[in-house]
């Protein structure tokens, strides 16, 4: 333990947010590269490379190019102004490019042709019978649909959709020489951008590309003219809302106004092929008005996540895992009342290892049931079909009072919450808008219900959205429980965001951005006296993300004291670890496997009268003090020890577990003395045990022995 008094907040003890993202970025990347991963899985990786580089750029890169136009030169916590992150984004995003489509052309071109599927990547090398069903194909239901704009004097450069993928042309009059214009044609997104054609062996599986598709065409849209050239181009823009919520006299029709812009903000990146003519590359820089640092140039095609297509490929069941089914929750009896059920105990729920069904059984019941009174929830993002939409409906529709906080401001989502808040209030529902000046993260559902005994409150309190469609394929946690000070605490939190009345006490739940916070720190330093006292003490903290400089700075405190500290962080991660004399008693690690991770979970050992919480909030500034966050207790004895053992899997994770070094990179776990274990499958294989054992009323999961220290 050091005495030395240790400035926490130097900027060389923290990671660049950005960086680090890009670091995690590389992690998925790991996993297309791992050849002992089925080759369409390693496939779908690949693809989702891509999707998080988009909106890394539309939304992170796109503000620090805002505050480098602001000239606002402030360092973040690593030290860096914008102009200092973008110049390093810059590098280690063309980097990655660079190796994403590497990988495409080494390894998976080579290894899916061996597997019988052929992807045309250049249409001069269709054979006769292709090249004539691929001319055919574009007459009959491409050519229909195509738009060609042309610019000239008379036509000015068009308006280019953010990530649509579009065709640059360079065509001259076939009755002149030497002049040549600009024309543009956008691949339409409503046609199947992967097409299949005939394949001379029927052993193989030939696809196309759209543009390819066009690009051989192209001279039919453009009759009077010759084609000089034609490449493809792909555009990235600044798509972060920016909403004045004092200002707007009405949130909803405010942000409705601003996703119109989004198709049309700042053009922040161009993406072409890496043989592009020059002429028409200079023609495109010039009118996007794109810094030559931010062109990125392909080998291969352009929007990577195209080989999402490939993974519904069928006939190719043999390259992919077999698909996982949510299983039952042995805590549950089927055939008795859930609500009976939650008055005898209280259950955790592990998804999707185990079904999402509860959840959605939770709020259809209490939908349907005349002893409810009431239905209170919280909506951050949910699916397109969600049954939960449906159920708070019917409830309305049968005279159940109905509050749902819809956010607005869900990134991406804005649009899919408009419409469903207007679905809720034509049914009856009281439906909330969010707060003016924060989003509301929180994940949480009240029934009110009347009883023999008088009026109860049942709750659902979860880690994860009321996405029925995510919930099978994101990691998390929830608990259902009906314990009378945290149905009291849930009333105040929708007595508080419906009408802005805070109660004198709480009970059991813990708010941002009121309280989080320093319930936190709170919690690291009791640890950190404990350890000064002599005394045993140990944090355990899964999330998606830490980049709190004041909770880092706590964490670095209580290292320094011996407090042992075991982090698992999915994403970013601004803490560096095994620093000497800061950070020695810290270790991070990141599991990126099939789901997504995507709890929150905390641990304190408290000197052996141990402390578990669950909760929606990251260390994050964001979630700590521009958002309504929940933070839970887990008080059952039976439920606290499940917990505590789904983390020490997790810290024993040595398949898909990567550990974060003291330079800030990460490295997979050195396997040598250490028995094999993949947290996702152990959990998965035993969910599915569960399931097959003998059904009894309430019974516990018990999780068979693994070696643990918490």
């Amino acid at each position: 333990m050091s005495t030395t008094k240790i400035n926490y907040r130097k900027p060389a003890y923290y990671t660049n947010r950005e960086l680090s993202w890009i670091e995690f970025n590389y992690r998925v990347l790991s996993e297309a590269r791992d050849k002992s991963l089925p080759l369409l899985e390693r496939l779908k990786f690949l693809s989702i490379t891509a999707s998080n580089l988009d909106e890394f750029f539309m939304i992170r890169v796109a503000s620090l190019k805002d505050m480098v136009n602001a000239n606002y030169s402030k360092p973040d916590i690593a030290g860096l102004t914008p102009k200092e992150q973008l110049d390093q984004i810059t590098i280690k995003t063309h980097e990655l490019v660079n190796t994403q489509y590497n990988t495409f052309n080494r390894s998976f071109i080579p290894q899916l042709k061996q597997n019988n599927i052929q992807i045309i990547t250049q249409y001069e090398d269709l054979d006769s019978s292709q090249s004539n069903y691929v001319d055919q194909y574009f007459q009959n239901d491409v050519y229909p649909v195509l738009t060609p704009m042309a610019v000239d004097s008379s036509r000015p450069f068009p308006l280019i959709r953010n990530k649509s993928l579009n065709i640059g042309a360079l065509i001259c009059d076939k009755k002149s020489t030497g002049t040549y214009d600009f024309a543009t044609v956008q691949v339409p997104a409503v046609l199947p951008r992967v097409v299949q054609i005939p394949s001379t062996d029927p052993e193989v599986t030939s696809l196309i590309l759209l543009e390819q598709i066009i690009e051989k065409n192209i001279n039919k849209l453009f009759l009077n003219y010759n084609v000089i050239c034609a490449y493809p181009y792909r555009i990235m823009r600044n798509a972060d809302l920016t909403i004045d919520e004092d200002e707007a006299a009405d949130l909803l029709n405010e942000i409705q106004k601003q996703l119109k812009k989004r198709q049309w903000g700042e053009a922040i990146k161009l993406e072409v092929e890496d043989k592009i003519d020059k002429r028409l590359l200079k023609i495109l820089r010039k009118e996007l008005n794109i810094k030559q640092e931010d062109i990125y140039t392909a080998n291969g095609p352009l929007d990577l996540t195209f080989l999402m297509k490939l993974y519904g490929l069928d006939g190719f069941d043999h390259l992919k895992k077999p698909n996982y089914t949510p299983q039952p929750v042995r805590a549950l009896n089927h055939d008795e009342d859930l609500f009976t059920q939650i008055r005898k105990n209280d259950i955790l729920l592990f998804h999707p290892f185990q079904t999402f069904d509860p959840v959605v059984d939770f709020v259809r019941q209490a939908a349907k049931d005349p002893n409810v009174l009431a239905i209170k929830q919280t909506l951050y993002r949910v699916s397109s079909h969600s049954p939960i939409i449906a159920s708070l409906a019917e409830a309305a529709e049968n005279g159940k009072q109905v509050s749902v906080l819809v956010e607005l401001k869900a990134r991406f989502d804005e649009e899919n919450n408009i419409i469903w808040a207007k679905k809720l209030e034509k049914a009856g529902c009281h439906v909330i808008y969010g707060l003016v000046g924060l989003k509301t993260h929180s994940k949480i559902t009240l029934v009110v219900r009347k009883e023999e005994d008088g009026i109860r409150r049942y709750v659902h309190l979860g880690t994860g959205n009321y996405n029925d469609s995510t919930a099978k394929l994101y990691t998390d946690m929830g608990l259902l429980t009906c314990s009378a000070p945290i149905g009291e605490d849930a009333t105040a939190v929708f007595n508080m965001l419906s009408g802005y009345s805070e109660p004198l006490s709480w009970n059991k739940l813990t708010l941002a951005p009121l309280w989080l916070r320093d319930k936190f720190l709170e919690l690291i330093q009791r640890e950190t006296t404990h350890a000064r006292n002599g005394e045993k003490a140990h944090i355990v903290a899964k999330m998606n993300s830490l980049c709190d400089a004041v909770i880092i700075a706590a964490l670095y405190e209580a290292s320094n004291a011996g407090v042992k500290i075991d982090l698992i962080i999915r994403g970013i991660c601004c803490l560096k670890a095994g620093v000497e004399g800061v950070s020695e008693n810290i270790t991070v690690r990141s599991i990126v496997g099939n789901f997504l991770e995507h709890a929150r979970i905390f641990y304190f050992y408290n000197n052996d009268y141990e402390e578990v919480y669950m909760g929606s909030a990251d260390w994050m500034p964001r979630n700590l003090d521009k958002r309504v966050e929940i933070l839970f207790p887990v008080e059952d004895e039976q439920l606290r020890s499940e917990v505590k053992q789904i983390l020490d899997i997790q810290l024993q994770d040595t398949v898909k577990a990567h550990i974060l070094k003291p330079d800030g990179s990460y490295e997979k776990v050195d396997k040598r003395g250490k028995a094999k274990l993949d947290s996702q499958e152990y959990f998965c294989e035993h969910a599915i045990k569960d399931a097959l054992a003998s059904p009894t009323v309430h019974s516990r999961r018990v999780f068979e022995p693994v070696d643990g220290d918490i």
